[in-house]
């Protein structure tokens, strides 16, 4: 991508230099700058001379700026003869832009357009959520389509919009799993940003069960996105209107183009702290009556708050922990750029360095510049300083492409496939942002053959390479690769995960990039599909993000199961007994097993366990399973009545000691029906202290039939209850009992 860019910025200034566009170098410019007519308006080119100079026209003259041509340096911007004054008295060059192919302003769109008019590729409020809707339908267990709150215009009851987000996640697998919240056109001119964020869901449902990194970023995460984070300012927008804001028109601007609260400063975190917003209704940068005070924002706050644990204290200086989780991605256009908190201070977040390693790596994938956000301009209110201010979370605003109503050739060819890489990553590192992005990117996973036959080896490799970061601004440091390791079907954080040590292709760790390879035993592997993920460490100890490669598991050569039988202990249980039923088979493993009890009772596995609570003969049956076939084998199993019952003889209870801790002791004695004593019988007791508390004991009888329950506690009434008594071929009959299970004593 970096390549690409740059042939491209090399065709741009050849071809401005040649045309005569701009001079030659150091040689000045004298070129008087266009007069127009009061009230008229124009499409101008604003050559910049450097960097600083671009931004700071930018920071000065947003609202009036379309695009901007990195390569040849200006910024198209649409002005009155005011501006061009004031930006001709910053001694820059202005030119008619002749060129410039302005979005045709329409009437409101008619309903069932699916693209806004001249921009095939972006689709309208209406159509985006359509497409949302049309996904859940598609994919019920994987993604479900939430109401977060409402637009302003449905709150005053005139039209609008709910505040919807498309919630992605593997309902059928449960854990702890790590969340992306991604908001887009939250600026309702920014065209891009929208269909971005429905297109990144598209490709994770629509790609799910067939490649393997989309499938398992849908399985272990839960991913948010609110594409329309402002409906009704994008309804505007969508005529061709170079509208900001949403359409809030109470708040004592008057004038209908440029009413409304820029959403983008009317966060609560910082709002309206430091210069970074006005308290202006009609300017673009209007952060609203008091902090929250919208709808929108209100709505997109909340579902912050529902997902995101609090993970960072109160003051300015503290910080996340390194394993906090969370990843916030604000989308927007444009000017190219990967930014982090803090926006509304030059002094650095807490959690600089880690976020700025995130950024840079975020960078590598769409090729733009990474930088904290204050670099490009103070704002206060915003977004990602929210999500970081408030919970600690890594939180980004991604400037994409060069212009508000960016074409489609441009989104189709490069934004889109750039940021999607982006948003990939992203997802990748959302369990730890702040400790993932310092590892190596595992890459090209791939197995071969890609189908093998339970017990045949295959072939596993990979790529682990630490050098993928951005260094347009600044260096990320990079380290030599230390290990590789792959797990199959369990990921690294699941339970029962199982390491599997990968091997480099040369024979030695020893570089920043390393070929990796493994044979993987399939010995014990289902048939059907299997995933197996793979990641590399630096030699500094971090591990980086993972990538996964599907492998098949055909039925191949295969042994019916034969030879089935099962026993079970004891031979001739009574009521109550625990029994034990164990089951064999011959055949190709795995071989199942599966159980009727003949009471109902069902079960599966070897060894199992049934309890029967009736004397009877019951008919067990297994099924003995693996993948070519199955054998049946039943038994009748006998169950007898207990040959006696057991019961209360005595129950005593008595205390030594004069101070605290008193020893208390209850003796339990149990006869059996013939009522002699019965030895070998676990007496169950639970012991209620004098502030309630239960103590729950078991003793065993002696062959007196006497069993001695102790505790100890201060003064106060206690009370012992006999709760069971238990012996295989024996139940307990309370009946029976010839005093009562319970008795109290006081200790004073």
């Amino acid at each position: 991508m970096k390549a690409r860019k740059l042939f491209m910025v090399l065709v741009v200034a050849v071809a401005v230099l040649s045309t005569g566009l701009v001079p030659a170098l150091g040689q000045a410019v004298h070129v008087a700058p266009p007069a127009l007519p009061d009230g008229q308006t124009a499409i101008v080119r604003v050559y910049y001379p450097d960097d600083a100079m671009r931004i700071s026209v930018f920071l000065s003259f947003e609202p009036f700026i379309l695009e901007t041509n990195y390569g040849a340096r200006y910024h198209v911007m649409q002005v009155t003869q005011f501006e061009i004054d004031r930006l001709a008295a910053l001694g820059l060059r202005i030119e008619l832009d002749t060129a410039y192919t302005a979005p045709p302003v329409t009437d409101p769109l008619p309903e069932g357009i699916t693209t806004i008019p001249g921009y095939s590729c972006y689709r309208t409020v209406e159509e985006t959520y359509a497409a949302a809707e049309a996904l859940v339908t598609s994919h019920p267990t994987l993604a479900s389509w939430v109401d977060a709150g409402n637009s302003w215009l449905k709150d005053q009851g005139t039209g609008g919009y709910d505040m919807r987000v498309l919630r992605i996640t593997n309902s059928a697998i449960t854990g702890d799993k790590p969340d992306l919240f991604i908001t887009g056109s939250i600026h309702a001119r920014e065209y891009t940003t929208a269909e971005t964020a429905t297109r990144f869901a598209e490709y994770l449902l629509n790609n799910y069960g067939t490649d393997a990194d989309a499938t398992w970023l849908v399985d272990y995460h839960e991913i948010h996105i609110m594409m329309q984070a402002n409906p009704d300012g994008r309804k505007k927008a969508e005529t061709g209107l170079s509208w900001r804001k949403n359409v809030d028109n109470d708040d004592g601007c008057n004038t209908p183009s440029t009413w409304g609260t820029d959403l983008n400063r009317n966060y609560v975190f910082k709002w309206g702290c430091c210069g970074g917003s006005s308290g202006q209704p009609c300017n673009d940068t209007y952060r609203g009556p008091s902090a929250g005070s919208e709808p929108e924002t209100q709505a997109a706050m909340a579902y912050m708050a529902s997902i995101f644990p609090d993970q960072r204290g109160p003051g300015d200086t503290d910080p996340a922990p390194a394993d906090a989780t969370g990843i916030y991605i604000d989308l927007h256009s444009y000017s190219e750029l990967v930014l982090w908190p803090w926006g509304w201070t030059s002094t650095n977040a807490p959690n600089f360095t880690q976020l700025q390693t995130l950024g840079r790596k975020m960078a590598y994938f769409n090729d733009y510049t990474p930088q904290k956000s204050y670099y490009l301009y103070a704002t206060d209110g915003t977004t990602d300083d929210h999500a970081y201010g408030i919970y600690g979370v890594a939180s980004y605003c991604i400037e994409m492409g060069t212009s508000f109503f960016q074409s489609c050739t441009t989104f189709e060819n490069t934004i889109y496939p750039d940021n999607l890489l982006t948003l990939i990553y992203t997802a990748k590192v959302a369990r730890t942002p702040y400790m993932t992005p310092l590892g190596p990117d595992a890459l090209s996973p791939a197995v071969a053959p890609v189908e093998v036959p339970s017990g045949d080896p295959v072939t596993l490799t990979a790529t682990i390479n630490d050098t993928r970061y951005s260094n347009s601004n600044g260096t990320e440091p990079t380290q030599n690769i230390a290990a590789a390791e792959y797990y199959i079907d369990i990921p690294p954080w699941g339970a029962g995960a199982t390491a599997h040590a990968m091997v480099a292709s040369d024979g030695s760790f020893n570089a920043k990039t390393e070929g990796v390879t493994a044979t993987v035993d399939t010995t014990g592997l289902s048939v059907g599909r299997h995933i197996l993920f793979v990641r590399g460490k630096d030699v500094s100890g971090n591990w980086g993000a993972l990538s996964a490669v599907f492998l098949e598991i055909t039925q191949g050569s295969c042994d019916p199961v034969t030879g089935a039988a099962f026993t079970w202990a004891p031979a001739s249980p009574y009521v109550g007994d625990v029994v034990t039923f164990t089951g064999s088979a011959s055949g190709t493993e795995p071989i199942g097993y599966s159980w009727t009890f003949g009471d109902g009772g069902t079960g599966s596995g070897t060894p199992v366990t049934h309890n029967y609570t009736a004397a009877g003969t019951y008919t067990v049956t297994m099924v003995a399973t693996n993948a070519c076939g199955t054998q049946t084998v039943t038994h009748n199993v006998t169950v007898q009545a207990s040959a006696n019952t057991l019961h209360i003889n005595a129950l005593a209870l008595s205390y030594t000691g004069t101070a605290v801790p008193y020893k208390l002791r209850a003796v339990i004695t149990v006869h059996d029906q013939a009522h002699a004593p019965a030895a070998g019988v676990t007496v169950y007791g639970t012991w209620t202290l004098p502030n309630a508390r239960q103590v729950n004991r078991t003793a065993v009888t002696t062959a007196l039939g006497k069993a001695t329950i102790p505790v100890s506690g201060k003064a106060g009434t206690y009370q012992f209850c006999v709760t069971n008594l238990v012996k295989a071929g024996t139940t307990y009959d309370p009946a029976a009992n010839e005093v009562p299970d319970c008795k109290t004593i006081t200790v004073p």
